[in-house]
């Protein structure tokens, strides 16, 4: 699609993986090919793809998990505009958080840039970390 990086997270179950997607966080499939077990997906200006495990084409060479939880180190940063309404829909859906809603500053050169954000797990174990933006201010010196 429109971004210059986008992830593609190999999945156990893409249907599993793209209802929690779509249906829980609010992600809207672009495109899908069933046959293949593959679905690209949107939310705002984020984009990743699902694929599943031993469907279609498969990086199968030594590069796939090969344990639950896959995502193994990696976690993804979403930006949005409020993470009230995912907070919300992942409560409603008894879909625990891996790391609780929090407000953050983080240095950046002679500023700091401000966050809420929270960390849940996908169907897989991948980790997103959503976050809404409070703008910047000046680093304490």
């Amino acid at each position: 699609m429109s971004n210059a990086l986008v992830p593609e997270f190999a999945v156990f179950d893409w249907r599993r993986s793209k209802f929690f997607y779509c249906e829980v966080l609010g992600f809207e499939c672009s495109y899908e090919r069933p046959e293949e077990g593959f679905c690209y997906l949107k939310l705002g200006d984020a984009e990743l793809m699902i694929d599943q495990i031993g469907e279609g084409r498969t990086f199968d060479d030594g590069h796939l998990p090969d344990s639950h939880p896959f995502e193994k180190g990696l976690n993804i940063q979403i930006r949005v505009r409020s993470i009230e309404p995912l907070v919300k829909a992942l409560r409603q859906n008894h879909h625990p958080l891996y790391l609780p809603v929090e407000d953050r500053w983080y240095r950046v050169g002679d500023q700091e840039g401000g966050n809420r954000q929270f960390v849940v797990a996908d169907p897989d174990g991948y980790l997103l970390r959503f976050y809404q933006s409070f703008g910047s201010r000046p680093a304490p010196t």
